[in-house]
C-alpha cells in the first residue's frame, strides 16, 4: 500500500483571524483530513472547530505530539500515514517546523519515504522581517537567547557583531520574559544599531516599531512599549537605506 500524506499546516497567530491568515485551499485541506499530529490538543480541537472540520472533532485522531517531540514515538505517530492515511501537523500557532515542532516528523518522513506537502500560513518570522524595514537578504534566526543574565549579555554581544556587518539577527522570548530581554539590549548593545519590536503580529492590538537603540533608551523614560505576556518577536540589525 502506498503511504499517505504529511501535511504542514499554519495555524494563525492571533485569534480570530483565521480566515484572513489562511488561503482557502489550506483550509479546504484541513477539512479533509482526518489525523492530526499537533504541538496541543486543546488549541487544535478549537483551531479545527474554527475551520468548520465537518465531522465531529471528537472523532478526529488528534496524537499530541509537544514542544519537543520524543524520537522514539515518530514512528508511532507516522503510523496512520504509513499505512495510507494523510495527516496534517499542526503547532499552537504559525508554521510548524520553524521555531515551532515538526522538523523531526518531517525528517522521519522523509527517511520512510512519505510525502510531505508545506501549505501556506502566516509565519511570525518572515512578518517580523517583511515589516521591519532591514535586510530580508541576510539574516538569521536565533531561537531562544540565554536566560542567565551574563550568559545572555555575552550573547548579545556575538550577535550585535553579525548585525552591525549587515546580517539581521532575529530571536524571540517568552512573553512573561520580554521586559527583561528588552531592557538587557538596551543596556548592552550598540546605540547605533536599530531595534524593531514587532508584537500581537496579525492580532487587533498589533505593533511593528523600529528605533535606533539610542533612540528607544530615550522613549523607555517617559513612554516604555508595553510587552509583558504578549508574543513578540525581536530584531536586530541595520534599516534598509
Amino acid at each position: 500500500m502506498a503511504p499517505g500524506t504529511l501535511h504542514l499546516i499554519p495555524v494563525p497567530i492571533a485569534a480570530d483571524t483565521l480566515a484572513a491568515a489562511l488561503p482557502p485551499a489550506t483550509i479546504e485541506r484541513v477539512r479533509t483530513l482526518g489525523v492530526f499530529l499537533v504541538e496541543n490538543a486543546r488549541s487544535a480541537r478549537a483551531f479545527l472547530k474554527a475551520a468548520g472540520h465537518p465531522d465531529p472533532i471528537a472523532s478526529l485522531q488528534i496524537a499530541e505530539i509537544g514542544h519537543e517531540p520524543a524520537a522514539n514515538l515518530l514512528d508511532t505517530w507516522l503510523a496512520p500515514v504509513r499505512a495510507g492515511a494523510d495527516a496534517a501537523v499542526l503547532s499552537e500557532a504559525g508554521c510548524p517546523g520553524v521555531a515551532d515542532p515538526g522538523a523531526t516528523l518531517v525528517a522521519r518522513a522523509h527517511e520512510i519515504g512519505i510525502p510531505v506537502v508545506p501549505w501556506v500560513g502566516p509565519s511570525a518570522i518572515l512578518l517580523a522581517l517583511m515589516a521591519s524595514g532591514m535586510s530580508g537578504q541576510n539574516f538569521r534566526f536565533l531561537g531562544y537567547l540565554p536566560q542567565n543574565r551574563d550568559a545572555l549579555t555575552k550573547r548579545l554581544l556575538a550577535v550585535q557583531r553579525d548585525a552591525l556587518h549587515g546580517e539581521t539577527q532575529i530571536f524571540i522570548e517568552t512573553p512573561y520574559r520580554n521586559q527583561r530581554l528588552f531592557e538587557t539590549i538596551l543596556q548592552t548593545c550598540d546605540p547605533d544599531l536599530t531595534l524593531c519590536l514587532a508584537i500581537d503580529l496579525t492580532g487587533t492590538t498589533q505593533q511593528i516599531t523600529p528605533h535606533r537603540i539610542a533612540r528607544w533608551r530615550k522613549i523607555v523614560a517617559t513612554d516604555p512599549p508595553a510587552l509583558e505576556k504578549r508574543p513578540a518577536i525581536f530584531l536586530l540589525g541595520n534599516q534598509s537605506r
